[in-house]
């Protein structure tokens, strides 16, 4: 198998160095930066390293053919997700991305209806998709991801019924040195946590809250204990209804009260506009500016600690009737991801599931057409390659409410 994949930033390089391990694939690396490429395809002797605009949808679709690569993997923030989408069909290539088409909300009720939402852009094209008789594989890193692996692993082994999919992430990392240094990309949090967080029903179907609502403590595992999670946009809202029954699907997210006010403030002063705004002779997006003011996530390994959590809490009856309620969750460790594979513990644990989900593909154990969520596809063989990666992944029973 062949893979372009394109962006090499924190989760590219983590992508590289997992897959450099397993011996199904061949990369060439494409950023806009060559350097980081370069840096990024140094996982591996015979890994190439092109410089590639990921907005360039003939330059892609070009590379893709010149270096008859199989399949486009997206590593870049969603921005460029259309193009590279766009691309790979016209190239007659899989694809494959952890994050999904971008939303807009609703101009005259953001906060109760929905507008364009995640991934409807995406879906809109999966005819041809079908018809190419290639899959597009979308969401499939660790939330939108493993948690919707999650999902579909639970109806179909563990419940009969399921009234809540909740997927619930949280962590006990610090950075040191810092006093605000976000683990992932701020760009993309901001897009997911000041949009209108969309919530599924079975008799309501999507609708919109505003952010941060719904505030819960919800306690994780592995000594990281309780945090406050609140709603936020994400994808798996999108995707578990469209594949696993069930009454609600929820994302909630660990953010702590102090980054919350952080993201209001900065939604206050419209730092989160992605729209450019003329400073001098310069036109620059403000969130592109704060974004290039803090420190690259990737870079912040060395001066993190703690562990990080992503999970689907599920609750409804079991196979045999009973109250029954579980989650399923997967955690890494700063130090070990470090220690391993030079990569702090959010990228290599966005990174792994790609690598995974690339290798079923190629050994015929996952296989179709269309797009489609990882809840469209058969749990077990994911979650029995992931635990041979050396990074297994847990189910806590949990006392029923009312129980």
């Amino acid at each position: 198998m062949r893979v372009l994949l394109v962006g090499a930033g924190g989760v590219g390089t983590a992508l590289a160095r997992i897959a450099a391990r397993r011996p199904f694939a061949e990369l060439v690396v494409a950023d806009y930066d060559l350097a980081r490429a370069q840096r990024a395809a140094a996982a591996r002797d015979g890994y190439e390293a092109v410089q590639l605009d990921a907005r360039d949808e003939r330059a892609v679709a070009g590379l893709l053919a010149e270096r008859r690569c199989d399949v486009l993997m997206n590593a870049t923030d969603p921005r460029f997700v259309m193009p590279l989408f766009r691309a790979a069909l016209g190239a007659g290539v899989h694809y494959l991305d952890m994050a999904m088409s971008l939303s807009h909300p609703d101009p005259a009720e953001p906060y109760r209806k929905t507008g364009v939402k995640l991934g409807d852009d995406q879906f809109a094209l999966a005819t041809q998709w079908e018809e190419a008789g290639k899959l597009a594989l979308v969401g499939i890193g660790v939330e939108p991801g493993l948690s919707d692996v999650f999902a579909r692993h639970a109806a179909d082994e563990l419940f009969g019924e399921i009234r809540e999919l909740g997927v619930r992430d949280g962590a006990n990392l610090t950075v040191a040195g810092y006093d605000f240094a976000p683990t992932f990309s701020i760009w993309t949090t901001i897009e997911e946590c000041l949009n209108p967080p969309v919530i599924w029903e079975r008799d309501r179907g999507w609708y919109t809250t505003a952010p941060f609502s719904e505030p819960e403590v919800f306690t994780f595992p592995a000594g990281i204990g309780p945090v406050e999670c609140v709603n936020v946009e994400h994808e798996e809202v999108l995707l578990m209804p469209r594949w696993v029954r069930a009454q609600r699907v929820t994302f909630k997210y660990g953010l702590g009260a102090e980054f919350i006010g952080i993201l209001r403030t900065l939604h206050q002063l419209g730092l989160d506009r992605t729209d450019p705004v003329q400073v001098g002779a310069v036109s620059v997006s403000p969130r592109d500016v704060l974004a290039a003011c803090l420190p690259d996530p990737a870079t912040l390994g060395d001066k993190m600690s703690g562990l990080t959590c992503a999970g689907t809490w599920v609750t409804g009856t079991g196979r045999d009737g009973a109250p029954r309620e579980v989650y399923l969750y997967h955690v890494v460790d700063n130090g070990w991801s470090m220690a391993e594979y030079g990569s702090q513990a959010v990228v290599w644990q966005t990174a792994v599931n790609p690598v995974v989900a690339l290798e079923l593909l190629e050994s015929g154990a996952w296989s179709g057409s269309g797009v489609l969520g990882p809840e469209a596809l058969p749990p077990r063989p994911f979650l029995d390659l992931l635990t041979e990666y050396g990074s297994p992944w847990a189910c806590e029973e949990r006392t029923p409410a009312g129980a």
